[in-house]
């Protein structure tokens, strides 16, 4: 994003490592810091003496003093079409999707009501300090185009797909093996790779695919192996069951997407509650990504997500909201549920582990952790500030912080929402909607 240099003044705080992994050497933070912004990139951070004395004239100054600068929050898992479903009542899975999801979905042919929607969405993620998400689009290319549209306007960094679905849903929501080929291939053309915006290979989930779908989906995977691949996996028991009955031949529902070439490094597998042992040994061995959704696993009674069992076993893991299945769009009330769905686990995740989880350990599963994530010289400028005396309740909390930054976290953590976000910025550019 081109204009006037700006310099962002606050308590810096990033991370360099997994802080169970490289303990306190994995997080770099700065009291009174700053980080200057030139077109869009960080072109310096540090002590703020350092930084203003490099910053040219005319350059524009934020004053955050006081206040937490992160890196921007990724989301890697979450439907924009579902914005006008988000807390529907009284339904498991499969029943949710056919009663509210399917019939919202199908209004996004309509590229006004798309575009709408797109609109909401991206200012609601930008007032919750998300930065970049991996989205599931409609059925409808409209549904796509309207939102990548809509993203390229902001200069944001998105990920996005159209659905396909040949089975199992709606007519007005199923398209077929060629015209889901035909079409997808189209929009990832037309989009990946343009500005900051970058495409997904999107079937549903397996039991809205037929064999022909999936192959048609991984001869696209094939083709263009710099795409992502999302989906979802083991999120429900009757899921897995109707899958296994559509799928006789397979081992497990992993080895569905897996036959059909459809796991790989890019591949992001929302959900992945009760995975079998084969399942998670080869998702370890093709680094596929377990995208962690706790408040929609939560709310649709799905189950509990084990961290520990994936972290020992090798495998990729990610944070995600789910919405419309989860219930919240922040990143941090998503990491407060996370927090005691692990507690019910038996397992523990401090404060610094969740926001490594949430910029750069969500940007290394990814793939992008050398684009965001961290703030540091030649990363995009995607940045959020924190409030942790955002609300009374919270500024009565911190009194008795005195000072501890796990402390403080953790607040933010299990207390805060988008009133604590006090601005987002997207390519160096203030975007909360006021």
């Amino acid at each position: 994003m081109s204009g006037a240099a700006r310099l962002l003044r606050g308590r810096l705080l990033s991370f360099r490592d997994s802080p169970r992994v490289a303990g306190e050497a994995a997080h770099r933070y700065i009291e009174d810091g700053a980080v200057l912004i030139e077109n869009g990139i960080i072109t310096a951070s540090g002590e703020t003496h350092d930084v203003r004395a490099r910053a040219p004239v005319g350059t524009l100054v934020d004053d955050h003093s006081g206040r937490l600068i992160l890196p921007g929050f990724i989301d890697t898992h979450i439907h924009y079409p579902q914005t006008r479903v988000i807390g529907s009542y009284g339904a498991q899975l499969l029943d949710w999707l056919q009663k509210y999801t399917f019939v919202e979905e199908q209004r996004f042919a309509d590229r006004d009501h798309a575009d709408d929607v797109s609109r909401f969405f991206l200012d609601e993620l930008f007032r919750q300090g998300t930065t970049t998400a991996a989205v599931y689009c409609t059925v409808a290319p409209a549904s796509v185009d309207a939102f990548f549209s809509e993203a390229e306007r902001r200069g944001a960094r998105m990920i996005a797909g159209k659905v396909m679905m040949d089975r199992n849903a709606p007519a007005a929501l199923t398209d077929d093996p060629r015209r889901g080929y035909d079409e997808s291939k189209a929009l990832l053309q037309h989009w990946h790779g343009r500005a900051r915006l970058e495409y997904a290979i999107t079937p549903r989930f397996a039991i809205t695919s037929t064999d022909a779908q999936l192959e048609a989906a991984g001869a696209l995977a094939k083709e263009f192996p710099q795409a992502y691949v999302q989906t979802h996996l083991s999120e429900n028991h009757a899921e897995i069951a109707l899958t296994k009955q559509l799928y006789p031949k397979a081992r497990d529902y992993l080895d569905v997407y897996e036959s059909f070439g459809l796991l790989g490094p890019k591949s992001i597998f929302g959900h992945c509650i009760h995975l079998e042992d084969r399942e998670v040994a080869s998702l370890a061995a093709h680094r596929g990504i377990a995208a962690f959704c706790p408040t929609s696993n939560l709310f649709l009674g799905s189950g509990l997500y084990d961290m520990r069992r994936l972290d020992e076993s090798g495998v990729r893991v990610s944070l995600a909201t789910d919405v419309g299945g989860g219930t919240s769009y922040s990143l941090l009330q998503t990491a407060n549920e996370a927090y005691k769905v692990l507690q019910m686990n038996g397992q523990s995740w401090p404060a610094l582990q969740a926001f490594y989880q949430l910029t750069l350990g969500n940007a290394r599963a990814l793939g992008l952790e050398t684009r965001i994530g961290q703030i540091a010289p030649g990363f995009e400028a995607d940045l959020v500030v924190l409030d942790s005396r955002a609300t009374p309740a919270m500024a009565h909390r911190m009194e008795a912080v005195d000072g501890d930054l796990t402390e403080e976290l953790f607040v933010l953590m299990m207390m805060g929402d988008d009133r604590s976000i006090f601005e987002t910025y997207v390519a160096g550019a203030p975007v909360k909607p006021k």
